[in-house]
C-alpha cells in the first residue's frame, strides 16, 4: 500500500466485468423492437393497437368479438366459431373460380407471397407468422370478407340454410367486427383477392363499392353518394369507411393563426348565448356550418355500431399520424357540446341526435369517453374556423344578455306564465301606488 503527498492511502479496486451481462446487452441493443416496431412511425403502418388508455376508457371496443380479421387476434377461443366458417366460405369459393376463370388455391397463395412484406409492414407489432401461416391467413381471412361482400350485393348467392344470414345477430357483428382497428388487413391485400377471383359478370364492379355498400346497411347513405367513391383510395376497410365520411370541402388548416381557437360550450350556454342549433342537410354528418347564430348539424344516429365506429376512427387517427383527424375535431366538438343528459335531451328534440344506444345518461357517457385522453389541435382541424366563429358571437354581450333574458324567462311555458304572473302583479302594484298617491293629493 503506498500514500500520496497528502497522506491519503491509494487503493487500487479490480472490478470484475460479467462478460455475460455485456453479450446479453449487445444482443438487446441489437434486437428490433417488437411491440411497437419501427415501422410503425411510417405512412406505410397503418394497422395498430388502440392505445390502452383509451382501452382503459372504451372497453373491448377495438377488439372483436365474433371474427377475427389479420394477426391480431387470429386463433383466440371466443372467434373460433366463425374461423371455422371461413374455410366453408374459401372451399365454396375455389370450387367456382376453379370451373369459371380456372384460378387455383395455389394462385392466391403466390399471389400473396408476393405482397408478404409489403403487408407485414402496415402492421405496428412485428408479426410472428411464418410466411406460409401469414399467407394462409390473408388467403382465408380476405377471401371471407370479399364472398360476404359478393354475398350482400347479390352477386354470389347465400348457400340455402346458411347460418351466417339466417341467425339475424351474425351480420350486425360483423358490421362493427370489420371496422374495428385491431382487425383489419391492408385494403391492397383485399384488392389483389378480389382482382383475382372476380367473374366476368363483376368487371365493372369496384371492390370499395362493393364494400360500402355492405356497411351502408348499417350507416345508411343515398345509393348515389355511395357510388361517388367507386375508386376511392384506403389503407383497410376502417379507413375506407372512415375516408368516405369527410367531406372533400372541409379540410384541416395547414397554417396556424397567430389568435388561438377557442373551445366551443356545452349546448345549455349556447342556448342562454342565444346560438341555436339546427339539423342540417349534408352528405356527412361531419359537414358542419355556422352562420346567423345558428349551429348546422346534419342527424346522426347514435346505436351500438356507430358508437363502435367513431372510437376506432379517433383511435386510427390517434395513430397514423399522417391521416386527418376530422373525427377526433369531430368527437372533441361533441364532447365539449355534452355535458349532461339534459344537452343530449335537447339535440334529440332538434332532431340532430337520434338515440338508439340507451338513455340520454348513457349517450353523454359515451360522448365524454370518446374524447378523453385524445391528442387534438384546434388550431389546425377543420372546425377550427366554427370554433372561433362561435366563440365571437358567444362573446357578443348585447344578444348574449338579451338571450339569456329570453332563456330564462321564456324558455318554457311555465316560466312564461311565472314572468307573465309577475309582471301583472308589478302592473298592479304600480296602479295601486299611483292610485294610492292621486287619491292623497286630489281628495275626493
Amino acid at each position: 500500500m503506498e500514500s500520496n503527498s497528502d497522506g491519503e492511502d491509494n487503493h487500487t479496486i479490480n472490478i470484475q466485468i460479467n462478460k455475460d451481462q455485456i453479450a446479453l446487452m449487445h444482443q438487446k441493443i441489437s434486437e428490433l423492437p417488437k411491440l411497437l416496431s419501427t415501422a410503425a412511425g411510417k405512412p406505410t403502418c397503418s394497422i395498430f393497437r388502440a392505445p390502452k388508455s383509451l382501452v382503459e376508457i372504451n372497453g373491448r371496443n377495438y377488439q372483436p368479438h365474433i371474427v377475427s380479421i389479420g394477426p391480431y387476434h387470429r386463433g383466440e377461443p371466443p372467434l373460433k366459431m366463425i374461423e371455422e366458417h371461413k374455410w366453408r366460405y374459401l372451399g365454396s369459393l375455389l370450387s367456382r373460380i376453379e370451373t369459371t376463370i380456372g384460378i387455383k388455391l395455389e394462385d392466391l397463395l403466390s399471389a400473396m407471397a408476393e405482397l408478404e412484406d409489403r403487408a407485414r409492414v402496415c402492421y405496428s407489432e412485428t408479426i410472428s407468422l411464418s410466411s406460409d401461416e401469414f399467407s394462409e391467413m390473408m388467403i382465408l381471412d380476405g377471401c371471407f370478407v370479399i364472398e360476404l361482400f359478393r354475398k350482400a350485393a347479390n352477386l354470389v348467392r347465400f348457400e340455402l340454410g346458411d347460418p351466417i344470414i339466417t341467425m339475424a345477430w351474425i351480420i350486425p357483428f360483423f358490421y362493427r367486427d370489420f371496422l374495428r382497428l385491431e382487425n383489419q388487413i391492408p385494403f391492397f391485400v383485399l384488392e389483389e383477392l378480389f382482382e383475382r377471383t372476380k367473374s366476368l359478370a363483376e368487371e365493372n364492379q369496384s371492390l370499395p363499392l362493393l364494400a360500402l355498400q355492405f356497411f351502408n346497411n348499417a350507416i345508411q347513405r343515398p345509393d348515389d353518394i355511395i357510388q361517388k367513391h367507386h375508386g376511392l383510395k384506403s389503407k383497410h376497410l376502417l379507413d375506407l369507411v372512415r375516408s368516405s365520411l369527410i367531406p372533400p370541402n372541409h379540410q384541416e388548416r395547414s397554417i396556424r393563426r397567430n389568435t388561438p381557437t377557442h373551445i366551443i360550450h356545452c349546448v345549455s350556454k349556447l342556448r342562454r348565448a342565444g346560438i341555436k342549433l339546427n339539423p342540417g342537410k349534408a352528405e356527412t354528418f361531419l359537414e358542419l356550418s355556422f352562420k346567423h347564430g345558428v349551429i348546422q348539424m346534419p342527424p346522426i344516429t347514435i346505436d351500438d355500431f356507430m358508437t363502435s365506429f367513431l372510437l376506432n376512427c379517433v383511435a386510427f387517427e390517434q395513430c397514423h399520424s399522417f391521416s386527418t383527424k376530422h373525427f377526433t375535431a369531430y368527437a372533441t366538438l361533441l364532447d365539449c357540446m355534452v355535458n349532461t343528459y339534459r344537452d343530449v335531451e335537447y339535440l334529440c328534440d332538434r332532431n340532430i341526435v337520434e338515440n338508439c344506444f340507451g338513455n340520454d345518461g348513457e349517450v353523454a357517457k359515451f360522448v365524454n369517453n370518446m374524447g378523453k385522453d385524445v391528442a387534438f389541435d384546434i388550431d389546425l382541424c377543420y372546425l377550427a374556423e366554427l370554433f372561433d366563429d362561435v366563440h365571437q358571437y358567444y362573446r357578443n354581450s348585447w344578444h348574449v344578455q338579451w338571450a339569456s333574458f329570453k332563456y330564462t324567462y321564456f324558455d318554457t311555458p311555465w316560466s312564461f306564465i311565472s314572468a307573465l304572473a309577475a309582471l301583472i302583479l308589478l302592473i298592479l302594484t304600480v296602479a295601486q301606488t299611483l292610485y294610492t298617491v292621486y287619491g292623497y293629493y286630489k281628495p275626493p
